[in-house]
């Protein structure tokens, strides 16, 4: 019994000492000139689906939960954002070539007709990021009709 006490105590230190090691955050005072959505005619019903959906991992303007500050969560949602930005990141759109724009369509069209993004893990928490059918119909074509004029 004293060693499950010991172990316990151990790993209730350990939780504790973590809370104290930082994370970057993914934030930024303004909106750059290259924006997905100032680059680009958005609708509003899409601007709004992308700003939820999409945008706290895909951007250099994370609006982060209550929880973000516990550790280990705090490195799940810093790895997760990123790798999101890695791949895609609408503040940095118009700096991407035609080329690169066409690809990046593709892949945000497929993923939202595979149910791949936005990801299980986010909308279990977020709710309101999940897409309707509607609304995936929606962002299909609208990410269609971008690819489109490019």
């Amino acid at each position: 019994m004293k060693l499950v006490k010991f172990i316990a105590l151990v790993l209730l230190v350990a939780f504790v000492c973590v809370q104290f090691v930082p994370t970057v955050r993914n934030q930024s005072a303004s909106t750059p000139k290259t924006d997905f959505m100032l680059v680009n005619t958005v609708p509003k019903n899409i601007k709004e689906k992308l700003q939820v959906g999409c945008y706290d991992c895909h951007s250099n303007n994370t609006n982060y939960p209550w929880y973000n500050k516990i550790q280990p969560v705090a490195w799940f949602l810093e790895g997760h954002i990123k790798k999101g930005k890695a791949e895609l990141n609408f503040n940095e759109w118009d700096d991407y070539s035609d080329r690169r724009k066409n690809s990046k369509l593709k892949s945000i069209i497929n993923q939202i007709k595979d149910d791949e993004m936005p990801m299980k893990s986010y909308t279990y928490i977020h709710n309101d990021a999940i897409f309707s059918a509607d609304e995936k119909k929606e962002m299909i074509q609208f990410m269609e009709q971008l690819r489109d004029s490019l």
